[in-house]
């Protein structure tokens, strides 16, 4: 028998856009009536379409599924179906990192509130870093843009965090204006879970025991001293000799209708005089 689209589409549980695409991929192929310009769907049009289907109910490209259909030895149907279980698996395995993230991510937020202005001491764990502004003015560098490009794409393994210089422990206790910048970072522990290739233009923060707290600033401030005066302050009052560069990272921005503030984490490394 013969059937008009809208009758192939109704019978088999599919859309008639669907029909099309098949048809431009040539699982099923239509006769045209020469009057009319209509296209007639056969009995064997409705094997290879549910068998196309059931290929692409395992995930296998409509493209690789033209193929199947097409020419099919046992051999190449295997290998079609254990390639999307593989695909599968990998899908189900970053799905669960993901999740496990959400969940770090959702848990660090419920301690803002208890974090915020308040100092604490923390264990602050490896992280990777990529400079992309010198203090909030970004840096357009052509080795950086393939790096940016895969850094994103990790997202939200990876995080906007930036890194204070503190050269001979100076800069961070003088007068003079901070050097900073911002950039994306990512855990050393992410790095090795996701299997992120590294190269010379990623900078290494290694972990530290820091002074850690959570300071609210408005979205368009620049990082300066007094935002974290209190940390070293803090610092000071215990004779604690600040060890290194400080660090930290957004947490997120509020918006509101009085505007946009953005919650950072700021951690000091220290070390006992």
């Amino acid at each position: 028998m013969k059937y008009s689209i809208g009758e192939f589409a109704s019978i088999l549980g599919v859309t008639a856009d669907t029909l099309r695409l098949y048809e431009k991929h040539d699982i099923v192929r239509p006769m045209k009536d020469q009057h009319n310009n209509y296209r007639y769907f056969n009995d064997l049009d409705a094997r290879n379409l549910l068998t196309s289907r059931w290929y692409r109910s395992m995930q296998i490209p409509l493209q690789d599924v033209a193929g199947l259909i097409k020419d099919a030895p046992c051999e190449q149907v295997m290998e079609s179906i254990a390639a999307a279980g593989m695909q599968l698996e990998e899908e189900i395995r970053r799905s669960r990192l993901l999740l496990g993230k959400i969940q770090e991510i959702q848990a660090e937020l419920a301690q803002v509130s208890a974090s915020l202005y308040t100092c604490k001491m923390k264990q602050v764990p490896g992280m990777y870093r990529i400079q992309q502004t010198n203090k909030n003015h970004l840096l357009q560098k052509e080795d950086l843009k393939d790096t940016v490009q895969a850094w994103m794409e990790l997202l939200p393994f990876t995080f906007y965090s930036f890194r204070v210089e503190n050269k001979a422990g100076e800069c961070v206790c003088g007068l003079g204006e901070l050097e900073y910048s911002w950039g994306l970072g990512l855990l050393a522990e992410d790095q090795m879970k996701l299997g992120v290739c590294l190269n010379d233009s990623v900078e290494v923060l290694e972990p530290a025991t820091c002074i850690s707290a959570v300071i609210v600033s408005g979205h368009e401030d620049y990082l300066e001293r007094g935002a974290f005066g209190f940390m070293l302050e803090y610092v000071q009052a215990r004779n604690y000799k600040i060890s290194g560069d400080i660090s930290g990272k957004i947490l997120f921005t509020e918006r509101t209708g009085n505007g946009s503030k953005t919650y950072l984490e700021i951690n000091i490394p220290v070390e006992a005089e």
